[in-house]
């Protein structure tokens, strides 16, 4: 997983990106807000950040904020802040973060941490996927249920690209029907009048 790092403190910078590396993450830091907007922007596939509250330019919650308006994958935030404060953790979280870490850090605490961000991204990927699976069956079932132009005499089907099949090949195609042949009564009667009777004897 790649991770951003926004930290003006360049000691801070440096530990948080020396500790992560470590432990097998793809770290990108930054020093100011800017700077992380600019690389959150442009790097779509970083799932995780880690922002200081308080950085030149765009501050933590900034970041936040423009993060939670615009569309895409979601960025699992955790803001590095030295605020402990009921309020100040109440506000941090109004305005888009997931979690927060106060400084200085306990390197197990950094690390429990974002275990509970990439469960979350995780579970947010499987349901993402799930819920593309979903539209592509409703598509499914509203192109089988929707009108079908078809043919008054031969009984054929003509799909979206102007091409026409017969009515059994078509529903089989577009969906998990599978045809088995049979005679309902009224062509029993009419193709084969002498089924079912009795041969008298003479």
């Amino acid at each position: 997983m790649r991770i951003l790092v926004a930290d003006d403190d360049p000691v801070t910078r440096r530990v948080l990106q020396t500790t992560l590396a470590t432990s097998g993450y793809e770290v990108e830091a930054t020093a100011d807000g800017d700077s992380a907007w600019v690389v959150l922007e442009r790097e779509r596939d970083i799932r995780l950040a880690l922002l200081d509250w308080m950085m030149p330019g765009l501050d933590g919650t900034d970041l936040c904020r423009r993060v939670r308006q615009r569309t895409g994958a979601y960025v699992y935030i955790i803001l590095l802040t030295v605020r402990n404060r009921k309020e100040d953790v109440v506000l941090g979280l109004q305005a888009g973060a997931d979690d927060y870490i106060t400084k200085p850090f306990d390197q197990q605490e950094l690390y429990s941490r974002i275990r509970a961000g990439e469960r979350i991204l995780d579970l947010e990927s499987r349901l993402a996927q799930q819920v593309r699976e979903l539209e592509e069956a409703l598509a499914h079932v509203k192109r089988i249920h929707g009108m079908l132009p078809i043919c008054m005499h031969c009984k054929k089907v003509r799909d979206d690209k102007n091409s026409w099949h017969a009515l059994e090949s078509f529903v089989q195609q577009n969906s998990e029907a599978i045809f088995t042949h049979s005679l309902c009564q009224e062509c029993l009667r009419t193709h084969y009048p002498t089924a079912g009777q009795k041969v008298s004897s003479r």
